[in-house]
This record gives C-alpha cells, structure tokens and sequence, in this order.
C-alpha cells in the first residue's frame, strides 16, 4: 500500500464486534492483489461510531494481521453519516467505496462499481449500488420500497435504490456536498445537485449473520419526512455555474 491510495474503503461501524474481522478479510481478498485501477492499490477506513461492545478491541487486535487497516474513532457517538464524512476525511484515497459495517454489502462487488467507473464518463462522479435481491424482512423491504418512490418522486433523482450502503465516488466531489445527519441517504440527488451524474448498479445483498439492526421502520420513516422537504430544498436553491480563469 502506498501513502496514497488509488483507492479507500470506507466502512462505518457501531456495535458490530462479530462482523468486524469477517468483513475486513473480505474486502483483503477482494482487492488484494489486482492491478491498482481495479482497486489492488487501497486502504480500508473504519470508522467507530464510539461502540459500546469488543469493536475497537476487535479492529485494534486486525491492525497487526492487516497493514492496510486504519481506525478513526469518534469521541462522542454521532450517527453513520458524520461516521462516513470523518472516513471519508481522514481516507488518503482519491476514490472512496463505502460499506455497511453489518456484513450485508458484499465486498466482491467494489470491483464491479470500478469496472463499471472505467467504461463511464469522467462527470459520473457516482456509483450506487442497487439491492436486486434484498436479504431483509418483508416489513423492512416494503418499508424501503415505499420509502423509495417517495424520494424518487419528489427529487427525481434516477435512482432506484439510495439506501444501498456499498457507493464508489470520488473523494473531492463528496467533501464538495452541504453535510447533515443522514445525508448518507441522498448522495445521488446531492451529486445531480452539484452538476455531476450519478449510475446505479446491480449488487449482492445478504442476510445479517450477526449483531442487530440499528434502525427500524418508524425511526427511519420519521426521519426520512423531514429529510426530504430538506434536501428537496436544497435542490431548488442550489445553483452550478461554470467559471473560467481570464
């Protein structure tokens, strides 16, 4: 690994001390070892959300077995959205692919969303991955569904599938976007917002193997109202004008 990698996988975590060393041996062996493009040249990022069971014991104890592994810890617990800015912060790489740190995103799949940047334009800046097959209850799959169509209908942003936590986009583009609590949930509209186009791509979804889920339908749907009217608004007040240098 380089003091700059090509690329850096993100992966925000709370409370998730059986997932953590699965999941980091996946993502070694899906990258390790390819050509620099295709990701062989990366660093993985995990970010703490200030867990209160063995996650940092665990991600400490990796970091010897693993040298590309780098830990950041919050010190106050402060959600997943403001866990993957501070990763994306602190990552040394100019692309970034996020995970969900509950072992559900297959990381098999980051050489899928690189292929898939290598045949697209330089203004796509964003990668979504799309759960075709998803590996959750009905409620929470029914949940999602209508969810989806919601935001999709008020933002029209394209995009079938915003909550799929495995993304690749760039790095510089990402820190460019206005930040809030649970913008993870709206990277493609935010991307369109900023003038850059995004792609969905179809990707593995798996059942949770261990741990809980940190969220359930109500909270989600509470939240999400609010979020929408806001982002919504952003939308119709942003601006992109070119410039150039005369």
């Amino acid at each position: 690994m380089t003091d700059t990698p090509h690329l850096s996988v993100v992966v925000p975590v709370f409370n998730e001390q059986d997932n953590v060393a699965p999941l980091v041996h996946e993502i070694v062996a899906a990258l390790r070892g390819r050509a620099p493009e295709d990701g062989g040249d990366f660093e993985i990022v995990y970010v703490d959300d200030r867990s209160r069971d063995g996650t940092l014991d665990a991600l400490q104890a990796l970091k010897a077995q693993v040298p590309e592994l780098r830990v950041v810890r919050h010190l106050s617990q402060s959600g997943q959205s403001t866990a993957v800015r501070n990763g994306v912060k602190a990552a040394r790489g100019q692309w970034i692919a996020t995970l969900d740190g509950d072992g559900q995103n297959d990381p098999a799949d980051i050489p899928k969303l690189l292929a898939k940047r290598a045949e697209s334009a330089p203004e796509v800046k964003l990668f979504a991955g799309w759960r075709v097959n998803r590996q959750d209850s009905g409620s929470k799959r029914w949940a999602s569904k209508w969810a989806n169509a919601i935001r999709s209908r008020m933002l029209r942003d394209d995009t079938p599938d915003t909550g799929c936590g495995i993304k690749l986009f760039e790095r510089a583009a990402f820190l460019e976007l206005p930040h809030f609590d649970h913008m993870h949930r709206y990277l493609p509209a935010l991307m369109q917002r900023a003038g850059w186009k995004t792609v969905s791509v179809p990707v593995n979804h798996r059942a949770r193997s261990a741990g809980v889920s940190k969220y359930n339908n109500l909270n989600r749907a509470l939240v999400g109202i609010s979020d929408l009217r806001g982002v919504a608004w952003l939308i119709k007040r942003g601006k992109v004008t070119a410039t150039e240098e005369v």
